[in-house]
């Protein structure tokens, strides 16, 4: 009886383990038989650009909901990033996304403060400033869209539009060092070790001496960074800074990353690679819908469908 017991047990465990990376098979293997020139290289390319967003702010993601939090306000801060950026490039590109990845950190620095000094509950925190970060954003350009014209406008464009060798597109580089810079911290630095306590159980990280008003405050800091990086390589991608669209719903895509990649959504231990296989297979998703003209609403209901099953999946997990 143990025996047939312990052999159910291994057998959720693997498949909590590996549910993501088959459902990742499953979705190409849709894809070949129904999609028209998938493995063609034009897809491939388009695949990665399309993932950039989502990668990114899934990374941020990644910590938030390891730490037992949940930011729905990155959607908001891409639209802010890209119209801050837009504005500031007459003094030039790299000013330019300073300064807006410098409003972004605020933004995630008032999240950070609010959630771990105040005490206040992440969802309610966050819900004000998709709120109100996307508020500023229309404000800044009166809810109107801002094309990226004159001065440095090309060399912007470029961030979004350029090809390494002519033919990859530069968002790979962007993905790797995301995702590189996301492991490291969470998986060798001591830093990492804190953020993934706190999620796992607050208690015993305070008794331990790890303060989660500092780990917190960080953490919201980096998705807001994150989101923010998203929104500028977004921008530069359509040549054009819309307050009102951009980001909009990217919270969500993030989201269900993080939930079909395994990261508990309880808080505790972070996978940075299921989220980069989660966010792959949503956008396999949208690509599925898109080269077959299938309404987009599908879509969302498709991924509605995988976000319930992954987080049954390892519901026992969180028990």
């Amino acid at each position: 009886m143990s025996k047939s017991v312990h052999s159910k047990a291994d057998m959720e465990a693997l498949v909590r383990k590996y549910s993501a990376f088959a459902l990742l098979i499953l979705m190409l293997l849709v894809n070949v038989v129904v999609t028209p020139n998938f493995f063609s290289t034009g897809t491939l390319w388009n695949i990665i650009r399309q993932t950039c967003t989502i990668i990114l702010t899934g990374m941020g993601m990644t910590m938030v909901i390891s730490t037992g939090g949940i930011d729905i306000s990155v959607g908001a801060v891409m639209a802010l990033s890209g119209i801050v950026a837009a504005k500031m490039l007459p003094f030039g590109v790299l000013p330019a996304v300073l300064v807006a990845l410098i409003a972004c950190a605020v933004s995630g620095a008032i999240a950070g403060f609010m959630i771990g000094t105040l005490k206040v509950q992440p969802m309610v925190v966050t819900l004000a400033l998709m709120i109100g970060v996307r508020g500023v954003a229309q404000v800044m350009n009166d809810a109107k869209i801002f094309n990226i014209t004159g001065t440095n406008a090309e060399a912007f464009k470029k961030l979004g539009t350029a090809k390494i060798f002519g033919a990859v597109p530069v968002q790979i580089i962007v993905i790797v060092v995301a995702v590189a810079v996301t492991w490291f911290i969470l998986e060798k630095m001591i830093l990492g070790r804190h953020i993934q306590a706190v999620g796992d159980n607050p208690k015993s990280s305070a008794l331990a001496g790890i303060s989660s008003a500092k780990t917190l405050m960080f953490v919201y800091v980096f998705c807001a960074v994150m989101a923010g990086l998203a929104g500028i390589f977004e921008t530069a991608k359509i040549g054009a800074a819309d307050g009102n669209s951009l980001g909009l719903l990217a919270e969500l895509d993030a989201i269900a990353a993080v939930a079909v990649g395994g990261t508990s959504m309880s808080g505790g231990r972070a996978k940075v690679w299921g989220t980069v296989i989660g966010a792959v297979i949503m956008q396999l998703i949208t690509v599925m819908v898109n080269m077959n003209n299938i309404t987009y609403e599908y879509a969302q209901v498709f991924k509605a469908i995988i976000i319930i099953l992954a987080v049954y999946i390892q519901r026992e997990k969180n028990a």
